[in-house]
């Protein structure tokens, strides 16, 4: 069974026991994790109607939550940071900031909360069941039916994390308890691996005063087995982590030959913040699919033929993946984006484990009309793909050359061509369910052209 990403907590809930008065009890107990099991039992869960075996079973729960939240140890007795959370449990406030503080940096707990902002940017409903989907996509995994989420973010509300009993992040309270802002760490998860790996290499020097950068780029290397041309790294590193606040940067003025630059930290790298979160993000899918989930279809529609040649290329990636999202399928990787078109054309890859498993290739082309090469390409590419299936997205038309050649593969192959026009997107975008109908409609012409001559 794969480990859950999010901490266990039935039963370790607000809504059921009391943090300070639970620590108390485990500081009384420490060391003896039955003595500390009964106690909590008799204080929570006594008066619950139900056998005494299921009231030891729920006072277990609560303890294997204080583990899973890394507040003790198996034998009841504090971890370091649940004797920091002990020596403040009189003031309940630094308490609570401190326990959302921990959450948010090392429970995964600034992945649930961006996760749940950028579904709500797009229009989609937040419920246990969308946010299972919606992290899933990001690469957290937590068990069906888990009330790993609902607990994580009654802890956070507490701290004024969340609105109330809704799943609204409050953003100012996230910057309070952190010191760093969520678009901050959207930021970061944009980096590429050698801006990261600077970043936590200049980190762990522990030095805040100016050391040179290739000393760094060397420690970075070694440490995280990330390659820096020397030449290019203020042009691949130093110059976006500057402009994001992260560093200072110099040119060295003594000495013979190329001048390298000089680097230290601002007040914004702080260690304790930012290798949690690097760590948080690494651990999660492509960064790149995250400004995808948030962007609603119609807005992406309209973004596609946009005069700027970025944000067509984005729309197309954002048009393709959300039609695979209407479909529940995997996201597995961004392929391949046609530079040389100025972003015309983009190819996506999925997966889908349902029944049996498949993989799809999807390409999306803001042109007048998908060609014979255009397809003739994607199958190509399946035999290195091991692809079962093939969309073609136009926001024109499929071209008669082009659905020949797609009948004539899916006659003699297994492979299954699904042709999208400008007409269906428009049908899409009006009824988003409507996408069942298309994919049916192609299902149905693909059946025709691989019935097999029985007689």
């Amino acid at each position: 069974m794969k480990k859950s990403d999010l901490p266990f907590g039935s039963e370790f809930s607000p809504s059921q026991i009391s943090l300070p008065q639970i620590l108390e009890l485990a500081e009384n107990n420490s060391g003896d994790w039955k003595a500390f099991e009964k106690d909590v039992k008799n204080e929570y869960f006594e008066s619950n109607k139900t056998s005494d075996y299921n009231k030891g079973k729920l006072a277990n729960n609560a303890k294997l939550g204080m583990i899973a939240y890394g507040i003790i140890n198996r034998d009841a007795t504090f971890t370091q940071f649940g004797e920091k959370l002990f020596s403040i449990r009189k003031n309940e406030k630094k308490l609570y900031a401190e326990l959302a503080k921990h959450i948010l940096l090392n429970l995964h707990g600034m992945t649930f909360t961006t996760c749940i902002q950028d579904m709500m940017a797009s229009g989609e409903a937040v419920n246990l069941t969308t946010l299972r989907k919606g992290l899933q996509n990001r690469g957290i995994h937590y068990p069906a039916g888990g009330k790993h989420p609902s607990i994580m973010r009654l802890w956070l509300a507490k701290a004024g994390v969340f609105h109330g009993t809704s799943w609204r992040v409050n953003e100012d309270k996230i910057e309070e308890v952190l010191g760093i802002s969520t678009d901050a760490f959207v930021e970061l998860a944009e980096f590429g691996d050698e801006q990261k790996a600077f970043i936590l290499a200049l980190a762990n020097t522990g030095v805040n005063d100016w050391q040179p950068a290739n000393e760094i780029a060397k420690l970075a290397s070694a440490t995280y087995g990330v390659q820096y041309p020397e030449k290019s790294l203020p042009k691949l590193v130093l110059n976006g982590l500057e402009e994001a606040g992260y560093i200072e940067k110099k040119k060295t003025t003594t000495g013979r030959g190329a001048k390298p630059f000089l680097v230290k930290p601002t007040s914004k790298l702080e260690q304790e913040i930012i290798e949690p979160l690097i760590k948080q993000i690494i651990q999660q899918s492509d960064p790149k699919l995250h400004k995808l989930l948030k962007r609603p279809l119609i807005e992406i529609l309209e973004e596609i033929d946009s005069k700027n040649r970025h944000v067509r290329g984005l729309a197309l990636e954002a048009l393709g993946f959300k039609l695979m999202m209407l479909l529940d399928m995997k996201y597995v990787a961004t392929r391949l984006r046609g530079q040389a078109t100025g972003g015309a054309e983009v190819d996506l890859i999925f997966e889908s484990d349902r029944l049996v498993y498949s993989r799809w290739q999807i390409q999306c082309k803001n042109t007048s009309a998908v060609s014979l090469d255009d397809v003739a390409k994607e199958v190509g590419l399946t035999h290195f793909l091991k692809s079962n299936a093939i969309i073609m997205v136009s926001t024109g038309k499929i071209g008669s050359e082009a659905r020949r050649y797609a009948n004539k593969v899916m006659a003699d192959s297994n492979i299954a061509i699904v042709m999208m026009d400008g007409n269906d997107l428009d049908l899409i975008n009006t009824n988003p369910p409507s996408i069942l109908k298309v994919f049916q409609r192609e299902a149905k012409h693909a059946m025709k052209l691989k019935q097999l001559d029985i007689t």
